[in-house]
């Protein structure tokens, strides 16, 4: 096995002539000393990579396929188009894959699901007794409890077994390159300082060993680059103890449809029913935090009523940037990392391994660490020369020197246009408000916080829903331990955002992207609450989203005041006409009778009345005029006083559909723009 491009100790003692007839080195005691592939220790340690039954194992298979060909497709700057296919495969079908035939039971009392006639009996006897319960309270008017499962068959049941296929339009695999990227475990293009989806290099492979555990079937890849006139085609599974690719079948066939991307399908053992929801969560997390991407998920079944297709339509084409490749910080560095980086260095002398293998180390600071650091060392020695004790010095000077911090240049967020898009896209909320905060630092290494907190919207339950991402993956799983939950729930005074904690329906949306996500435990599942700077950050975000919402609630507040305002005058309206109808009404024929004296004004006035030029109807509607306008009047008022003003209008260019490159700018010619959510 090679990692990071060199030989492993237990190659290297292989090769110098260690062959298999030496069998096992044994000790001076007698014991036996054994070695592990790595492929053998995450077959046997299966749950650290998110395989700890058949149900999370079908969505683990799915998650990291879906992150695969999303990293595909964003490394060549392609919108993703990522088709995911679930089959249910029947235990006939199975069989005839593996070669098997069907034979029926013969000694039934051999199966763990074996049930006696008397525990038959019992459960019959059971199940009858709470049917008559259930008819009483019916008739009662009683509310009837839901029937709990039968828990009478011990058994675990039968097996059932998928096939997980996904397809993108990615970069696509080198030819000779496939046996090894699927069949040889911690082997990747992802290792290095970048913010990647995944850094282990297990995701398909542990797929593989989980099918080979589980069903012993091989996986199926097929992968085009661009402009390649041929599809490659594998066949291969894992040799576990040896960490090497088993190739069945390695093929180049035509590509007539000039496709480029990979599809890969792999048969497993899985439960469909119990992790359902969590595939559709997951999706569903996916297509907020990726609004650029299309998914379309397929579950197929022998089963008519139980297939199903939803489709993730894509809602923008504004992708974030790729994120790029970085150097270390001097303080994130340990003594092996210095060891490694001098090892594969091609610069010389010291001074130009400071100054070049580090970010924000210049000449003249590489210079001063270089004197700083004793008169053993000089700017012109060879970097190679360094002894252990030399090495060491370095290490503690990086621990204890000061330097700027590492920008977030190399990082990238999904920005704040798309996770707003995203949030709409999927869950239609009635108020909405991101933030993107600027890069800040742990541990010598960048990262950037973005959040969202809705308010409405489909399918959301009352109180905090809270949904987290990491580098754009979301997590599902270990949700109370996670430092966003753990900040949305006890550390934001909702209420002095005129937000109801219990009563609203709130999303809460954070995603972290850096180059080192500080994952707790094996599962890469949530992020500790022990980094004051990450902790700080999240509660940070939240806050700006909230003040945001905090002016827009307040604002349809005042909105419904004036509603209820203007309702509550309108309301006298019809009684004020007649009351103030019948007294002038009163007075025109006082004045008609007894010529009573009046202004000139008012005998104007009482003349039209008797004249009937002015009736109830006409001073209604001139009394809903004055509301109308003391209503405008005092929203003036009050928006002088806040000092609002108009909102700053953007320009807004529409692509013309018959010209790919020119646009026209509906702001500047005929129309205007605004966004009011």
């Amino acid at each position: 096995m090679e990692v990071g491009g060199r030989e492993s100790p237990v190659e290297g003692s292989k090769k110098r002539g260690r062959s298999k007839k030496d069998g096992p080195e044994k000790s001076k005691d007698g014991s036996v000393l054994k070695q592990k592939s790595p492929a053998e220790f995450f077959a046997e340690n299966k749950n650290i990579a998110g395989f700890d039954n058949p149900g999370k194992s079908l969505y683990t298979t799915v998650r990291e396929l879906v992150e695969n060909a999303l990293d595909s497709a964003e490394s060549i700057s392609e919108l993703p188009v990522v088709e995911i296919t679930i089959e249910e495969i029947g235990k006939t079908k199975f069989n005839s894959m593996i070669g098997l035939v069907d034979r029926e039971r013969v000694d039934e009392e051999l199966y763990d699901d074996y049930e006696s006639a008397k525990a038959r009996e019992k459960r019959l006897a059971k199940e009858a007794r709470t049917q008559e319960i259930q008819a009483k309270n019916a008739a009662l008017g009683k509310k009837i409890k839901e029937p709990t499962s039968a828990k009478g068959i011990k058994g675990r049941g039968e097996a059932s077994f998928y096939r997980v296929a996904c397809k993108d339009n990615g970069r696509g695999m080198p030819h000779d390159d496939i046996p090894n990227m699927f069949g040889r475990v911690l082997s990747g293009t992802k290792y290095g300082l970048k913010q990647t989806r995944g850094k282990f290099g297990l995701g398909a492979k542990m797929a593989l060993i989980w099918s080979k555990m589980s069903t012993g079937l091989p996986i199926e890849i097929s992968s085009s680059t661009r402009g390649q006139n041929y599809t490659s085609f594998c066949r291969l599974d894992i040799d576990i103890h040896r960490n090497i690719p088993h190739v069945h079948l390695h093929e180049k066939r035509a590509n007539l449809e000039k496709w480029h991307g990979a599809e890969i399908q792999v048969v497993i053992e899985g439960n469909w029913t119990t992790y359902r929801s969590k595939i559709f969560h997951y999706m569903r997390q996916m297509a907020v935090i990726t609004p650029y991407a299309q998914f379309i998920f397929k579950f197929i079944s022998d089963a008519p009523e139980k297939n199903m297709t939803i489709k993730f339509a894509r809602r923008t084409d504004v992708m974030p940037p790729v994120p790029l490749e970085t150097k270390h910080h001097p303080s994130s560095v340990d003594l092996l990392l210095i060891k490694r980086l001098i090892s594969e260095t091609s610069k010389q002398s010291l001074l130009q391994f400071i100054q070049h293998e580090f970010v924000n180390i210049g000449k003249g600071y590489a210079e001063r660490l270089i004197g700083e650091m004793g008169d053993d060392f000089i700017p012109k020695m060879s970097v190679k020369s360094l002894t252990d004790q030399q090495i060491v010095r370095i290490h503690q000077l990086f621990r204890q020197a000061k330097f700027d911090d590492p920008s977030g240049d190399c990082l990238s967020p999904a920005g704040e246009y798309n996770l707003r898009l995203g949030i709409i896209k999927e869950l239609h909320p009635d108020l909405v408000a991101t933030y993107s905060g600027s890069a800040q630092v742990f541990e010598g290494h960048p990262f950037i916080v973005e959040a969202g907190v809705s308010l409405g919207g489909r399918d959301v339950k009352q109180g905090l829903n809270v949904f987290r991402f990491a580098n754009r993956i979301p997590l599902l799983f270990e949700q109370g331990a996670d430092v966003v939950t753990r900040t949305a729930l006890k550390r934001i005074n909702w209420n002095s955002y005129k937000i109801n904690q219990m009563q609203d329906k709130i999303g809460v949306f954070v995603s972290i992207v850096s180059t080192k996500i500080p994952f707790k435990g094996t599962g890469k599942e949530y992020i500790g609450d022990d980094i004051t700077e990450i902790a700080s950050a999240v509660k940070s975000a939240i806050q700006q989203c909230c003040v945001q919402l905090k002016t827009k609630i307040v604002k349809k507040m005042q909105a419904r005041e004036q509603q209820e305002r203007k309702r509550n005058l309108a309301k006298y309206i019809p009684s004020a006409t007649a009351a103030v109808y019948d007294v002038l009404k009163v007075m025109a024929e006082s004045h008609e009778a007894k010529k009573k004296r009046y202004e000139e004004e008012d005998v104007e006035l009482l003349t039209k009345i008797s004249e009937h030029v002015i009736t109830k109807d006409t001073l209604a509607e001139k009394l809903a005029q004055h509301v109308e306008q003391v209503d405008y009047e005092m929203a003036l008022e009050y928006a002088t006083q806040s000092g609002a003003s108009e909102e700053p209008r953007e320009n807004i260019y529409i692509q013309s559909l018959d010209a790919k490159k020119e646009y026209l700018d509906f702001t500047s010619q005929i129309f205007t723009f605004r966004l009011f959510l």
